[in-house]
Order: C-alpha cells, then sequence, then structure tokens
C-alpha cells in the first residue's frame, strides 16, 4: 500500500492525477445512467443502450489510464505508439459491452460476479495493452503476485458495484456503484503502475523528440469530457422525447399537430385509427383521412366537439369525434386535433335503439316502434291500410312441438311477411302470433285486396300443413285510414274487429271492416263482461231433461242443461253464450257453479235417479277437475255412482296423457264417464280403448235423420253395434217423434232423450215424488 502512494506522490504530477480521477468519476456515472436507462426500454432499444454504456465505459477507463500514464514522471520520457493506443481503447469497450451483456435485467449474483469478473478484465487488458505501447529506451517488469491481488480486489468491487446497482433505488444507485467503479479502475491501475519496474535499455532507442504533451492531454481530455457529456445528454434528450412520444402513444384519444391543414405530428393511435403507418400521415392533409359529419373544415370553429368519419384505406369507415385547439410549436402556430374512436359505443347505441324498437326474436319492429310510425302516419294525413293478423293453430303447434318449434315458425311467419310488402310498408310483431301490417299510398281497397291475397298465396304455398305438422295458418283483418277510423286507436280496434270477423268465418282469409260487424263485435264484447257477473248477479239456472228407456219410457235420469236469463236480453241460448264462456275463461267459475247446483237437486231425488252434467274441454285444462268433483258430491251428499260427467273427444286433443290421467281419477271416485255427441268431430276408435267409458251418446243431428236418411241410419246402426261390442249402452238424443223413438228402438239404442219425452224443466218437490213443471 505504501509503494502504490509513494508511486503515485513521487512519480506522478498530482494535477494531472486528480485529472484522471475525475475523467474517471464522470465516466462512471455515466455507465450507470445509461444502464438505468436500457432498463426501461424495450429489448431492442436496450441493446442500443448497452452499447452506448460500453462506449462510455471504455472511452473513460482509458482516457483515465492514458491521463495517468501521462503524469508518470520517470526517469525516462514516454511516447506511446498510436497502433497499440487504440487497441487498448476498443479492449476496453468490448470487455464492458460483453459485461453489460451478461448482466441481463435482473442482476442476480451470479450475473453481477460474472460481469463484474469480465469488466476487471477489461481494465486489466486495457492497461496492460496501454502499457505495451510505449515507445521509450526502457524495458518493462513486472511484479505479477502484487497484480493479481489488486486484479481480484478490482473485480470484487466491480461485482459489488453491479450488485449494489441492482438493489439500491434512486440516487444511491448512481452514486454508491460508481463510487466503487473509481476506485476499482484506480486501485488497478496505480497498483499495476507500482508493480512496474522500468529498466533503461539502450539497444531500444530512443524516440523521436517531440513538442511536448501537454497539448495531448488537454486534448484527450477535452474529447473524452465532450464524449461522455453528448452520451449522458443523448440520454435524457432521448429519454424526454421517447417519454414525450410514450405520453401521446399513452393516451385512448388520436392525436396530430397540423400546420397549414397538414400533419407535422401524429401518435400511435391516430395511425392505428388510419389502419396506416405513423410515417404515411406525416406530411398528408388531415382533410384525406377525416371528414367532419358537419360539413365544416377541421380547422373550423366549434363550440365543442364534433363527428366525422374516418376513410381507411380499406375502405372501412369509422365514426369518430375530433377537437381542436391552437398550439404554438417549432416556432409557428399549428393546432392539436385530437380524434377519439367513437364507433363501438355508436354500434352500441344502434343496437340498444333497434333492441328497443325491435322484436328480438324476429328483428321486426316492436309495438313501440310500430305505434310511433302510425302515429306519424296519421298526422300526415297520408292514406294507408292496417292489416292485423294472427296465426291460426299456432298454439297447437307450441304445446305440441315446443316453444323452440313456436319461435322457428315465428322466424318463419316473419319472413313471409316481409316478401310480401313493399319497402315503404312496415310489418311488425306486436306480440305473441299476432303481427300487424301498414300498407302506405292505398288508392283503393283493391290495393289492400292483392296484398292480402300475396299474404294468404304465401302461406299457401310455405305453409302446407299436409307436407309440414308444424305448418300454421294466417287470419287477417283490415281497416282503412281514413275511411273507417281517424283516429289511429279506433282504427285499431276496428282492425281487431275484421279480424275476429276473419277467424269467425273459418281461419285462413281476409276480412274487411263494415259497421255491421263492429255492432256485433261491440254484442259480443258485452255478453263477455255480463257473462262474468252472470253468477253472482243470479241470472244463471238449471233446467234438467229426463234420459228413458227407449221401450217403455221409464225415467233413467235427468241431464242438467245450463240456461241464461239476462236482465235486458232476455233468454240467451246456450249456442251462443256457451262458447263465449269458453273464450274468456268464464266456464271454468260455471262449470264449478253448474256441477254443485246439479248435484245439490240430484240429492234430492229418489236414489234410482241419475244427473248428467256436460264438462267442458277447458275445464279439463285444470289439474283439480277430480278435486272439484268430490267436493261437489260429498257437500251435496249424492252418490257418486249417481253423476254422470258428459265429456266430447275435444278434451283429448290438447294434452291426452293429461285428460286420460283426469278421467282416471274420475273414475276412481265412483263417477260415470259419458262420451257425449259421438259420431261428430274425430270419433276416434282409439279413444274408446283408451278409456273405459260407461255410456255413448250419439248426436241428435243422426236421430233428426234417422227416418228420411238411409246414411243416417245405418251410423246409428254401426255405432250401436260398436257400443254393444264394448258393452257399452248407447243413448240417441233428440228423440222428438214416435217415427223416431222406433227407429233408434229397432236399432237397438236402450236408452234415448228428447222433447218426445219432455222438454228440460225445472225441478220442484211437491210431496214424497218429483214432478216435471213447465214445458
Amino acid at each position: 500500500m505504501f509503494k502504490v502512494l509513494e508511486c503515485i506522490s513521487g512519480e506522478h504530477d498530482m494535477r494531472l492525477v486528480l485529472l484522471a480521477a475525475f475523467v474517471w468519476i464522470l465516466g462512471s456515472a455515466a455507465i450507470f445512467l445509461l444502464l438505468g436507462r436500457s432498463l426501461d426500454c424495450v429489448d431492442a432499444r436496450r441493446r442500443q443502450w448497452l452499447a452506448i454504456a460500453a462506449l462510455a465505459a471504455g472511452v473513460g477507463v482509458w482516457a483515465t489510464h492514458f491521463i495517468a500514464m501521462l503524469a508518470y514522471r520517470g526517469a525516462v520520457p514516454l511516447r506511446f505508439a498510436p497502433g497499440m493506443t487504440a487497441t487498448s481503447v476498443v479492449i476496453a469497450i468490448l470487455a464492458f459491452w460483453s459485461a453489460f451483456l451478461v448482466l441481463g435485467r435482473e442482476f442476480r449474483p451470479a450475473a453481477s460476479g460474472m460481469a463484474g469478473l469480465m469488466a476487471a478484465i477489461g481494465v486489466a487488458a486495457m492497461h496492460f495493452a496501454g502499457m505495451a505501447a510505449i515507445d521509450a529506451p526502457v524495458a518493462v517488469r513486472y511484479d505479477w503476485p502484487a497484480i493479481a491481488a489488486a486484479f481480484v480486489l478490482t473485480a470484487m468491487i466491480f461485482v459489488a458495484a453491479f450488485w449494489l446497482f441492482g438493489k439500491l433505488k434512486e440516487k444511491w444507485r448512481i452514486l454508491l456503484p460508481a463510487s466503487l467503479a473509481v476506485a476499482a479502475v484506480l486501485l488497478l491501475h496505480f497498483t499495476a503502475m507500482s508493480a512496474t519496474l522500468l529498466v533503461p535499455d539502450p539497444a531500444r532507442g530512443f524516440p523521436a523528440a517531440g513538442t511536448g504533451d501537454g497539448w495531448l492531454v488537454a486534448a484527450t481530455v477535452v474529447a473524452t469530457i465532450a464524449l461522455i457529456g453528448l452520451v449522458l445528454i443523448g440520454a435524457f434528450l432521448d429519454r424526454l422525447l421517447t417519454d414525450l412520444r410514450g405520453l401521446t402513444d399513452a393516451t385512448l384519444e388520436g392525436l396530430a399537430v397540423l400546420s397549414n391543414g397538414r400533419i407535422l405530428e401524429a401518435n400511435s393511435q391516430l395511425a392505428g385509427l388510419l389502419g396506416v403507418e405513423v410515417p404515411e400521415l406525416i406530411g398528408s392533409r388531415a382533410a384525406d383521412w377525416l371528414v367532419p359529419a358537419d360539413g365544416e373544415g377541421l380547422a373550423a370553429t366549434r363550440d365543442g366537439p364534433a363527428e366525422a368519419v374516418i376513410l381507411r384505406t380499406n375502405g372501412e369507415e369509422l365514426i369518430v369525434e375530433i377537437a381542436a385547439h391552437a398550439i404554438e410549436y417549432r416556432g409557428r402556430r399549428c393546432q392539436v386535433l385530437a380524434v377519439r374512436d367513437l364507433t363501438a359505443r355508436k354500434r352500441a347505441e344502434q343496437l340498444i335503439e333497434h333492441l328497443a324498437s325491435h322484436d328480438t326474436l324476429t328483428g321486426l319492429p316492436n309495438r313501440a316502434r310500430f305505434t310511433s310510425a302510425l302515429e306519424a302516419l296519421a298526422r300526415s294525413g297520408e292514406h294507408f291500410a292496417l292489416l292485423a293478423l294472427d296465426l291460426d293453430r299456432f298454439k297447437a303447434v307450441n304445446d305440441l312441438f315446443g316453444h323452440a318449434a313456436g319461435d322457428a315458425i315465428l322466424c318463419r311467419v316473419a319472413a313471409l311477411l316481409r316478401d310480401a310488402i313493399r319497402e315503404v310498408d312496415l310489418v311488425a310483431r306486436i306480440g305473441g302470433d299476432e303481427f300487424l301490417i301498414i300498407q302506405r299510398g292505398v288508392g283503393d281497397v283493391a290495393d289492400t285486396q292483392r296484398l292480402a291475397e300475396r299474404i294468404l298465396a304465401g302461406f299457401a304455398l310455405e305453409m302446407d300443413i299436409t307436407r309440414d305438422p308444424m305448418a300454421v295458418g294466417v287470419s287477417i283483418g283490415v281497416a282503412l285510414f281514413p275511411g273507417d277510423a281517424t283516429d289511429i286507436e279506433r282504427l285499431r280496434h276496428n282492425a281487431d274487429v275484421a279480424l275476429y270477423r276473419a277467424k269467425e268465418c273459418g281461419r285462413g282469409q281476409a276480412c274487411f271492416f263494415d259497421l255491421e260487424m263492429d255492432r256485433q263485435v261491440r254484442e259480443r264484447r258485452e255478453l263477455e263482461h255480463d257473462l262474468r257477473h252472470a253468477i253472482t248477479r243470479g241470472q244463471l239456472h238449471l233446467v234438467f231433461q229426463p234420459l228413458v228407456a227407449t221401450a217403455g219410457g221409464t225415467v233413467m235420469g235427468y241431464e242438467a242443461l245450463l240456461r241464461w236469463t239476462h236482465p235486458t236480453r232476455g233468454s240467451i241460448a246456450p249456442e251462443i253464450f256457451v262458447p263465449i264462456a269458453e273464450d274468456v275463461g268464464a266456464i271454468i267459475p260455471i262449470g264449478e257453479w253448474v256441477l254443485r247446483e246439479a248435484c245439490a237437486a240430484a240429492a234430492l231425488w229418489p236414489d234410482d235417479v241419475s244427473v248428467a252434467v256436460n264438462v267442458s274441454a277447458i275445464q279439463f285444462q285444470l289439474p283439480n277437475l277430480a278435486a272439484v268433483v268430490a267436493d261437489a258430491l260429498e257437500t251435496s251428499g249424492l252418490a257418486a255412482a249417481r253423476l254422470e260427467l258428459e265429456v266430447t273427444e275435444s278434451v283429448m286433443l290438447r294434452d291426452r296423457a293429461g285428460a286420460l290421467d283426469t278421467l282416471h281419477r274420475l273414475k276412481a271416485l265412483g263417477v260415470r264417464i259419458v262420451m257425449d255427441d259421438f259420431g261428430t268431430g274425430y270419433s276416434s276408435l282409439s279413444n274408446l280403448q283408451a278409456f273405459p267409458f260407461d255410456k255413448i251418446k250419439i248426436d241428435r243431428s243422426f236421430v233428426s235423420h234417422v227416418t228420411d236418411d238411409e246414411s243416417a241410419r245405418s251410423i246409428i246402426r254401426a255405432i250401436v253395434g260398436l257400443g254393444r261390442s264394448l258393452d257399452l249402452p248407447v243413448v240417441a238424443e233428440g228423440v222428438e217423434t214416435e217415427a223416431q223413438r222406433l227407429m233408434v228402438l229397432e236399432e237397438g239404442c236402450p236408452q234415448a232423450q228428447g222433447f218426445l219425452f219432455g222438454r228440460p224443466a225445472e225441478f220442484t218437490l211437491a210431496g214424497p215424488r218429483l214432478r216435471v213443471v213447465g214445458g
């Protein structure tokens, strides 16, 4: 140690020693500043910064060594060969570059150790290459043990410097590693110099006399400091510019600086929106890329942001929002244009608007959209037709094949209707299987008739039930504006009235509204309303028609028949109000009332007299029908065997399994089940096989023609034979003459019912037996 200090103080110019130390202090600080900068960059730019750091390190350590060598004041003046001197600086640069590459990003101990060793080797190799460049009449001798010890210490110090750089933060990350690097280089250089012996050797010859090395020292110092300074300034400017570029690229908006309508600068977001690279934008006209929706130029003064359309190179159009303000850039007045992509938001808004105004299943306009269009047309006074459409058989198809099949049918119907109308017309789905059409520009009824015919023809072609079991039909009601109504609510009502008439007349057709139709519908609506309150108002009552033995006329029982006496309309026929009750659901409470009243009346009759009650197919849709019957029997005290429930085959059409289950539960109560109106409708033998009915009733339509129509008599004969084979009694309904009685008796009907035996009448209790009153 003392030998080193003696070498420094006795054999060196201290001013140059301090200058050498100062140069390396700058070089060390530059190394770690640049290493820190490399960690902030992506891999491609990081390698560039590592090369710059190696350049600063190699030049700095070489300049330190060279200035220190020039500071040497030995007995023999020293000169240096240029070639070997240049080689020494290249060695230092390459050594440090290799060390920095080994370090990586994590500065792990193993990587720090390898990098420190390589840096020490580079400094040592540069030192001895520089010593080999000495041009003087001396022979160089080294104390290798001392040099080896200095090399080990230098390597350890470099290792510590790199390791601490990876661990420390903020200013200590630069100060402490740089200080260690300064110590390592100075330690190695001056220890090696103290361990070096220059032995005069006249045989080498003396170098040519020079002009002195003072200017060389100054030039080296200035060039080295300038290089290191430029590297540091470049790093700072690069970071500043890169950070500014990163800041502009970090925004979610596209940014461009414009001068006279041309783009001076642009960020990557704007280039991405336009589908090009940033260099393609520089110098181009902004108006070639952006077209404001308001028709004004991009530089126009606006109160707020404006929408614009981006014309991409692939032909795609994007909707954006633009905003501009004036700035000073590069010493001149410019504009900053901010561009925000609104395409996704606009599409979302359009989707929300579409969903709010369209049916999600079919894509057709919904009720709200249709009503708005209808109101607008009515205000304009334009003549148009309103068509109300309802699908036939849709509910049956939906129940039988499931909701997915029903949805597919609705989509097919929507496509049919779109194809049938013109572009100016409008079709909407307003719910379920209901559709509405506005036909604009209607000159006369014939125009709408042709549209209705196209729709019906389309359904006939595409919805053929013989080929497609899921096919449905359509019924159409038409009302004209302003001929049928000038108010849209009234117009809608009139179209519904016409639709009701179309369905009532057999479905699968189109009906136009007229006033008589409206009167009938209003009358029906009033009946529907009054029927709902008929029970509570005491307007319903039962009459009973006898069921007798065809041979002797003995009364076997009575059928309970419902009658409605309206306070203003008088007596209303069952064939009028019963279908209404079934349509509106009033048949459920009415049917239960009939059942309880009939059981209560029959409980007062002799034990050998039964009562028959008709049960609607609608009632069979309720799972509690058997419980209702059981409660009526229990409340009235009527024996279950005296109650007959008359049903038609329609109860098995909707839910055969459920209907059979209900029939079996009723049978289990002891109630007798009668198939009514056999011979009409489906008259399926499978229904007779599926359930053990107690009796079959032949419809009155056959009995009324039995004396004059051989085919009617043949049908009766066949039904009686079927009943006999199945061991089922057969009842003939509608026997009104003695000839009819004899005829059905001859054919083998054991029981009959009709006006010949007694008209439906109310019962009163007169003494011990019942007596029929009325006629």
